[in-house]
């Protein structure tokens, strides 16, 4: 009976891989996947350089594990006379999800211009492209379907009975996003952020392992919202929140990190994070991040607090992020490339 069960749970979960138009992937470390969020979020940092990876495990309670690792990096630049950037990047996710492995594999590089509307104080209006190539696999060779269950049990030796021709498929995958981000008062340190992206614009077709052309990817759209206010000379608040609507779905994740530094110097090498986040209705998410001379580390866990909290026994995922952010000496000498530090 036990197996029978496994046997139908893997069919409607290839089903549901090969037909659904699912939410994207997601991460609740939103402050270290910008690009994920919205192209145009690149580049809102001070400095000029910025790498960032993330890891997330969840559902180990309940199934194989699903693991999504991110990678992203960011390089700006001024260009012209102005007070104008540019923000080149890209992100790199890959996704594999359960006991048939199946992969989701993206890399896109993200283009983002900065124009500055202001002469006296940190205030720019972005624009920003992502776009590159999309491919899904997984391994036949672990898949079984009810159509082997011989009537007392899984037999190898039966076809799974299933009709596509290969296990894998690619497309082409693009977002574009805006955004308005500003320095508040005087105070460097202060400011804000309000964003609006449009996730999968161009509508990818035969995104199915059957090639059916009835089979489109769903857009999404993502808007953000973010400010960041000190509290003393040596520490702040930051609360950011993302509104994310795809098709039926919906997605509300939200938080805030109180920050502070660890040390008396007045270039501060070390800050400590703490903080708690929501998805809605579905996981609280205590968060910890250590900062020193430019590197940092993230931990965070989704307590599950959703209608599947009984049958995961309450967990839901763990997620580690590694980030690297930092001046170049020549940029710092000459006051370039100076941006609102506002997402993390």
């Amino acid at each position: 009976m036990k197996q029978l069960i496994k046997l139908t749970a893997v069919s409607l979960f290839m089903i549901c891989s090969a037909q659904t138009k699912a939410q994207d992937v997601h991460f609740s470390q939103m402050f270290e996947t910008p690009l994920l969020r919205n192209p145009s979020l690149a580049g809102l940092f001070s400095g000029d350089v910025r790498i960032q990876s993330v890891f997330r495990s969840q559902w180990n309670a309940v199934t194989v594990p699903y693991q999504t690792t991110s990678l992203s990096a960011e390089v700006k630049k001024k260009i012209g006379a102005g007070d104008d950037f540019i923000t080149l990047g890209g992100q790199v996710v890959y996704d594999k999800a359960g006991s048939i492995a199946l992969t989701s594999t993206q890399v896109l590089p993200t283009l983002n211009y900065h124009k500055s509307l202001s002469a006296d104080k940190n205030t720019y209006l972005s624009f920003g492209f992502m776009g590159g190539l999309v491919q899904r696999k997984f391994d036949r060779s672990k898949m079984t379907t009810n159509n082997q269950y011989d009537g007392n049990t899984y037999n190898s030796e039966i076809a799974d009975g299933e009709t596509f021709l290969k296990p894998s498929y690619s497309y082409l995958d693009g977002s574009v996003g805006m955004s308005l981000n500003s320095q508040i008062g005087e105070n460097y340190n202060n400011n804000f952020y309000l964003a609006l992206a449009y996730h999968h614009f161009n509508q990818a077709r035969k995104i199915s392992f059957y090639e059916s052309a009835e089979v489109k990817m769903t857009p999404k759209w993502v808007g953000s919202a973010g400010i960041r206010m000190g509290m003393t000379d040596r520490s702040y608040f930051t609360l950011q929140s993302d509104f994310s609507v795809q098709g039926s779905h919906q997605e509300i994740i939200g938080g805030a990190l109180y920050s502070m530094k660890l040390d008396n110097a007045d270039e501060s090498k070390y800050s400590l994070h703490v903080g708690s986040y929501l998805r809605w209705k579905d996981a609280i998410i205590p968060v910890a991040k250590l900062e020193c001379n430019g590197m940092s580390i993230s931990a965070s866990y989704d307590a599950n607090v959703s209608t599947l909290k009984a049958s995961s026994n309450g967990q839901g995922g763990f997620e580690l992020s590694l980030a690297y952010q930092k001046a170049r000496k020549k940029q710092q000498q000459s006051g370039c490339c100076e941006m609102p530090q506002i997402l993390n």
